[in-house]
């Protein structure tokens, strides 16, 4: 990128474009946001859109959702057409606004109590410990295991499931549908995954119209099932048309099982490339809270959000017409050195630690502390058993600019 980029400029000047992104991009994001957030932080992009990449920006937009907008319809009607894709996204909690946003939202907050939450902790052991005694088993028979299938993406697929009551031999299909359906999210694609990603809408569709029939003639403990939760409302506003109800299942285990895979994919990965910080973790297990944070901040499995004005707005010192979309960048604003000092360096005991992992306001994420709670648990015990682990072949990252994180992994658990 141009060193000559000035405040507020156009992408072309500065050789970046979320369409046709730079080579190295997808290894290491950060340089390049760090020279759009010092040179153009409120980027004008070739399609309309801006690019916002400093903390200030992002909070401020979380903060006006009436005039930055979550609703995609407009958005998304010339990139997916009339389609599967476009109603599933139109639809789930994190791409609408008031009042289907309110309304999915409080159902789902009222399944997810600091009670219910901190009841998962013991299931949560268990479930840890059993991947990690198949993860060695599978280490002795092979040589390795993965980290991410073998364990990191194992977690949430069986915690969503539990939570929407998906019977375990039906778990299988869960990941790809996730990883096609969250992978059609991304900037440009191709009609190879346009295909996958309206397939895989369309299959979920037809599992999950079988298993909410089953839950309503045979419904759940509507404090800890979520999916009965959803079904039966819970005696306030209208309930979801069957629509809505599908989708945000479908949403809920895409965004469980996708943030939290790379959370603690990211996480376990990023200690391999700072090993002071690993010996310091492991030399002081309690750092664990804190280190979710900064891992989270570091490495933020969502990269990038989405708003589109209602009005006319500014931002950052920039007019906006209504109806420009805007990107914000998450992964450039958890690195802003207004912030956060020595941004660039992993510190497992950073406090304060604002970073926008969750975003911010009314969209942030209502399951962050189950999240949480899962990367502290998986990331401890991991470490706990496997205090020496390295990596056994070059990993391969998802290739991905909304979501950050890896395909796979190849891990030892102990050095040569």
């Amino acid at each position: 990128m141009s060193p000559t980029a000035t405040y507020g400029g156009k992408s072309a000047e500065i050789g970046f474009d979320l369409r046709a992104l730079p080579p190295g991009f997808h290894d290491d994001p950060y340089p390049f946001y760090r020279r759009l957030r010092a040179e153009s932080p409120v980027l004008a992009m070739p399609d309309g859109s801006y690019f916002l990449t400093r903390h200030a920006d992002l909070v401020a937009v979380y903060r006006n959702a009436a005039v930055f907008s979550s609703d995609k319809k407009r958005e998304f009607a010339p990139k997916y057409g009339d389609s599967p894709l476009f109603r599933h996204h139109t639809s789930s909690l994190v791409f609408s606004d008031p009042p289907l946003h309110t309304r999915v939202r409080r159902l789902i907050m009222g399944a997810l109590t600091v009670r219910a939450i901190a009841s998962m902790g013991m299931g949560l052991v268990e479930l840890v410990d059993r991947l990690l005694d198949a993860a060695q088993l599978k280490e002795q028979d092979q040589g390795s295991f993965d980290l991410i299938e073998d364990f990191a993406a194992a977690i949430p697929i069986e915690v969503i499931g539990n939570l929407l009551g998906v019977p375990l031999a039906d778990r299988g299909p869960l990941r790809g549908w996730s990883l096609a359906i969250l992978g059609a999210l991304e900037p440009t694609l191709t009609e190879a995954q346009m295909a996958r990603g309206n397939q895989a809408v369309s299959e979920f569709l037809d599992y999950l119209q079988g298993l909410v029939a089953e839950r309503r003639r045979r419904p759940g403990d509507p404090a800890q099932d979520v999916l009965t939760r959803l079904i039966q409302g819970d005696g306030g506003e209208e309930a979801l048309s069957e629509d809505e109800l599908l989708h945000n299942c479908i949403f809920l285990l895409n965004a469980g099982h996708e943030t939290t895979t790379n959370l603690i994919g990211n996480a376990l990965a990023t200690l391999l490339d700072w090993p002071d910080q690993r010996a310091r973790l492991l030399a002081d297990p309690a750092l664990i809270r804190t280190a979710v944070e900064e891992f989270l901040r570091f490495e933020s499995s969502n990269q990038l959000g989405n708003r589109i004005t209602t009005q006319p707005a500014e931002i950052g010192g920039v007019s906006l017409a209504a109806g420009t979309p805007v990107t914000l960048c998450i992964g450039a604003a958890n690195r802003d050195p207004e912030v956060f000092d020595y941004p660039d360096r992993l510190d497992l005991g950073r406090e304060p630690n604002r970073h926008l992992a969750f975003g911010f306001g009314a969209h942030q994420c209502a399951g962050l502390s189950l999240a949480r709670l899962e990367g502290r648990i998986a990331i401890g015990r991991f470490l706990n058993r496997f205090p020496r682990y390295h990596a056994a072949g070059a990993p391969v990252r998802g290739g991905r600019a909304r979501f950050r994180g890896f395909l796979s992994y190849k891990i030892r658990s102990t050095c040569p």
